[in-house]
């Protein structure tokens, strides 16, 4: 399993606000089965890489499905080989340590 951080911004829709468009792909999410994690900053998504890099697409191409006239998108994948990783793990770590 990999992890993947995705951030999507829609941009030329005539306002500062994209909670609509962040409620869009949360559905998407949902609708895909993925494990996920929305923050204040992007979404995090468990997965295989290729599964995650096909989610990824689709979530790219979200806001142009509610007239976003340009879309930004940062992703960062995390694929560790050698053990299994999941959601949430990273952060439970941390706190433990502290």
């Amino acid at each position: 399993m990999a992890l993947m951080e995705i951030t999507v911004v829609p941009i030329g829709t005539g306002s500062t606000s994209v909670g609509d468009y962040v409620v869009h792909m949360q559905k998407v999410l949902n609708e895909s089965g993925f494990a996920h994690e929305l923050h204040d900053m992007g979404t995090t998504v468990e997965g295989s890489v290729d599964e995650l890099l096909r989610l990824a697409l689709r979530l790219h191409e979200s806001p142009f499905t509610k007239d976003a006239k340009r879309v930004y998108t940062v992703i960062k994948i995390d694929d560790r080989r050698d053990k299994e990783v999941h959601l949430g793990q990273k952060t439970r770590s941390v706190r433990q340590r502290l």
